[in-house]
């Protein structure tokens, strides 16, 4: 007798994983509006370090150095009046402060929470990015008069570290 297989083990009628079309950001604890589209967060260990024991002799052991890595976060939206990019990509360098006031030191590291939602939006993972600060800014991109594209803008973040928050359950389903 063959068991059924349970690949969602809070929610055994879920067959698919999660759309990645589905998302909010946080930044200051307010929802940020307009993302389209957010790079994969990834992490690496910088260093591998290859060793082996005296008495094998044709194989080699691989272990983590360090440190960790955390690949830079791009957020893209479209262009609008909200100025909470420009805002932060500001405190990180603004131009034409006076000398000694350029990098607002005190606030420019942000906090983030990315949450991905299940179809019915409810909260089926959620993601901690700690010290969080822009290193690129992108108002406007290239314009073209014979185009129709939507205008994007774009931030580049460097994030310290991020991580998985334990706390969000897997939302219940209901069955239709």
């Amino acid at each position: 007798m063959c068991k059924k297989l349970v690949e969602f083990p809070t929610n055994p009628h879920r067959l698919n994983p999660y759309l990645g079309s589905k998302f909010v950001l946080y930044m200051d604890g307010v929802a940020v509006a307009g993302i389209s589209k957010v790079s994969p967060l990834n992490r690496k260990i910088a260093s591998i370090i290859k060793h082996r024991s005296g008495s094998d002799p044709s194989t080699s052991r691989l272990s983590p150095g360090s440190p960790v890595e955390y690949a830079p976060i791009t957020l893209e939206r479209g262009v609008t009046h909200d100025k909470a990019f420009e805002e932060w990509a500001n405190k990180v360098w603004a131009y034409g402060s006076n000398p000694g006031s350029e990098v607002s030191l005190k606030d420019f590291r942000k906090d983030l929470i990315l949450n991905l939602l299940n179809e019915a939006g409810q909260v089926a993972l959620s993601y901690k990015l700690y010290r969080c600060w822009v290193s690129e800014y992108e108002a406007l991109p290239a314009l073209d008069s014979n185009g129709s594209a939507v205008a994007i803008q774009k931030i580049v973040i460097q994030v310290e570290a991020w991580v998985s928050d334990e706390g969000v359950p897997e939302p219940t389903e209901p069955i239709l």
